[in-house]
């Protein structure tokens, strides 16, 4: 029995490596207060949570004071749309993606802020893979609340949501949404694969439509 799924995917750590990038804007964010330079391992351990806990984790770790918050996150959204120079899709994702788009509706829920996120997706020639495309300074809110993604869904189609992610966020997001969950584990995730719950797991996009339909033929039993 053939069925379609509302396929939802995250974009930073799963489709995307973008850490090198953001590094670089939040780096250019700091320069503005002539404050240290964060590493790439700091970069990837921040990611996930939306620009404004970016900014905070940011923050305490140079030990900088908490009223600059604002004053950093404006810096850091204002270089975030021009943040597409070191940004590449994983291996596989374009012809998984087309491969996926033929047989099912998909949408992309992420925290990164729209039009960064639309701007990074047209640049890499993504935006069209997508019927809805939700951000994390959408009217719904942010990982893990699971509203962006039930949203996303439902302005995808009516069929089976299944939520394709890399981090702990993204868990979260499906486990209060109550769907399936994908783990593409070689992106930005901080804990061992065996703690994060998730329905089944994928370290290269090859493997990702075999799971999806393993997920819809286990629904139809």
């Amino acid at each position: 029995m053939n069925q379609n799924a509302s396929l939802i995917f995250d974009l930073d750590g799963t489709l995307i490596d973008s850490a090198k990038d953001i590094q670089w804007v939040a780096n250019k964010a700091l320069s503005e207060i002539e404050a240290t330079p964060i590493s790439y391992e700091e970069t990837v351990s921040f990611i996930g949570e939306g620009a404004p806990l970016f900014v905070k984790k940011m923050i305490v770790a140079r030990s900088i004071e908490s009223s600059k918050h604002d004053f950093l996150l404006e810096q850091f959204l204002k270089f975030y749309e021009d943040a597409v120079q070191f940004t590449e899709p994983y291996e596989n994702v374009v012809p998984i993606l087309e491969i996926l788009k033929s047989r099912h509706e998909l949408g992309l829920c992420t925290n990164k802020p729209l039009k960064p996120a639309l701007k990074i997706l047209k640049h890499l020639k993504l935006d069209h893979f997508f019927k809805c495309i939700t951000g994390g300074d959408s009217s719904f809110g942010r990982k893990p609340d699971p509203s962006p993604l039930l949203n996303t869904s439902a302005s995808v189609g009516d069929g089976l949501c299944i939520y394709v992610g890399d981090s702990e966020v993204d868990a979260e997001t499906a486990k209060r949404a109550d769907v399936p969950f994908l783990l593409f584990t070689e992106g930005y995730r901080k804990t061992p694969i065996e703690e994060i719950p998730h329905t089944y797991s994928f370290s290269s996009f090859n493997k990702l439509p075999e799971l999806v339909e393993k997920i819809l033929e286990n629904t139809n039993r």
